[in-house]
């Protein structure tokens, strides 16, 4: 029988607006040591997307594009501006459901969301057409911020790169994994544990990484909270020593998907 453990999740303030090429670590180490805190093994830092995507450089003016005859024809489809049709067939391996309401995607990582994670919320020029895509390898950026954040705090932690995705089966976002380092992505417990009526556990696998990132989110907002960072302790039993398979082990493989 596993002992529950406490999770809390604090959101981290007196984080900078970041930008092109600034340090998501060592700001990360700061404003905990502003706090008198400090990184301690086996916390987990959810960081938003979005951080991580404006310190790329993934930005994109979408008057830059040339929409083709693809994207002319799924601009008329589903009333988008011919541009963000471009940048969404840009990002993505296959359109799946073209609707005036989003276009869902599965993005070049395998991620299924809508509009290939393209946003232009908390971008600085998104009323004037700019906006963000995600990291061209999140689960890659995710292990350079855990490094980053081993070598800057000494502590052993894990990274997850959340985003808000919505649900074919169910209304609104949740925050979701899309990077993950140092985590155990799924926790297999078939024909490992029992219920409280000694029945040998069948078909639980526990999703930890998309559960830590939606609890996370809860607590650093959506809008203008700006805490795009939080920190979970007491989860310590999921952090890996090494960086782990990633958020792609997460993904139901194509041949599957009972949705399609």
């Amino acid at each position: 029988m596993n002992t529950v453990q406490e999770l809390t999740v604090r959101p981290l303030p007196g984080l900078p607006m970041f930008a092109v090429g600034q340090p998501i670590a060592q700001a990360i180490c700061r404003a905990l040591a502003d706090t008198g805190d400090s990184l301690r093994d086996g916390d987990i830092c959810v960081i938003a997307q979005k951080i991580v995507s404006k310190v790329e450089g993934r930005t994109v003016d979408l008057a830059s594009l040339e929409p083709g005859e693809q994207a002319q024809a799924l601009a008329r489809r589903t009333g988008r501006d011919p541009g963000m049709a471009q940048a969404i067939l840009d990002e993505s391996a296959e359109i799946m459901r073209p609707h005036p309401a989003a276009i869902i995607a599965r993005h070049r990582t395998g991620h299924v969301l809508a509009n290939a994670g393209i946003d232009a919320s908390n971008v600085a020029g998104g009323d004037e057409g700019t906006v963000l895509l995600w990291p061209v390898d999140p689960d890659a950026s995710a292990r350079r911020l855990r490094a980053d954040l081993v070598r800057v705090s000494g502590a052993r932690v894990g990274v997850v790169i959340a985003d808000s995705m919505g649900r074919a089966w169910r209304i609104g976002t949740v925050g979701t994994a899309i990077g993950c380092a140092g985590l155990v992505v799924l926790e297999d417990r078939r024909g490992q544990g029992v219920d409280l009526y000694g029945r040998t556990l069948q078909a639980t696998v526990i999703a930890v990484a998309d559960s830590i990132a939606a609890m996370a989110s809860l607590a650093m907002g959506e809008g203008d909270e700006g805490t795009p960072v939080a920190i979970v302790r007491g989860a310590s039993r999921w952090v890996c020593g090494d960086d782990g398979a990633g958020a792609v082990s997460g993904l139901r493989p194509v041949e599957q998907d009972m949705f399609r």
